[in-house]
Formats: structure tokens, sequence, C-alpha cells
């Protein structure tokens, strides 16, 4: 069983997708700036939609105590997380260092939505640092707790 991520983090992946394209059309310093983002920016959210993701799709299930031996499968994409962790962690600090350029270059051209975009993928990477990446990471210590017993 591979769990599927959920559509509230699909949704929030799409939106700032959707930015950012709209970010590298934007000519001058922003897009430029944008295209950057977008370079150290591909890679790291495919890997992350591929193993960080999708665990977190059984929170729900397994905080309402449901727990079936189908839900190993998970765990080798927790496994994988937790080896691949230091690389995602170091290539957030490029992204962070792509997305203050990108913001330096929104006020410098007075272009204050992707000066916005900017404050919030920041945001969303601090979010996947200090919540999401640590919540995967525990679904697959949890369910190995749970189904070894």
């Amino acid at each position: 069983m591979t769990p599927q991520i959920p559509e509230s983090l699909k949704s929030e992946h799409a939106e700032l997708h959707a930015t950012l394209a709209a970010a590298t059309r934007a000519g001058g310093r922003v897009g430029e700036a944008a295209r950057r983002v977008a370079e150290v920016l591909h890679a790291h959210f495919v890997r992350e939609e591929e193993v960080a993701l999708p665990p977190l799709g059984l929170l729900e299930p397994l905080a309402r105590g449901e727990v079936a031996p189908a839900m190993a499968g998970v765990l080798e994409l927790t496994e994988a997380l937790k080896a691949e962790l230091p690389q995602m962690l170091e290539e957030h600090r490029h992204i962070r260092q792509a997305v203050a350029a990108l913001a330096q270059a929104a006020e410098a051209e007075e272009r204050p939505e992707y000066a916005e975009f900017a404050r919030k993928l920041a945001l969303h990477a601090r979010t996947e640092e200090e919540v999401l990446y640590p919540a995967a990471v525990l679904v697959g210590e949890y369910l190995k707790l749970k189904l070894r017993g």
C-alpha cells in the first residue's frame, strides 16, 4: 500500500509551482532569480513527493488507531527519507539562498507579489524541516513498533 500525499500538501505544492512559473516569466531580475529558484527546487520537489510526503497520508488513519500490515510498504519510503534527510536539508539551504535573492529582486523591482511568494516559499521550507519531515519519519517509526508487536 502506497499512501497518497494529503490533498492539502499537493495543492500547496501546485500553487507554489504555478506562482514560481509565473515569476520565471516576469522578466528582469525577478525572472532571472525565479529561474534560479526553479533550478534548485525542481528535483527537490520531485524527490520529496516520492519519499517525504506520501507517508503523511497515513497520519489520519494512524491517529484513529488504524494499523494494517499493508501499511508496511511505507517503511521503504520513510527509511529512504531518513537516509536522504541530510541531503534534503542541504538542498533547503540552497533553496533559501535562491529564495532570498528572489525576494531582493522583487523588492528592487517593486514586485510585492513575488516578494510575498518568496516569503511563503521560505516558510514552506521551514514547515517541511520542522514538521513534515519529522512527522513522516515518525510515521515509519510508529509503524515499525505497531507492526512488530
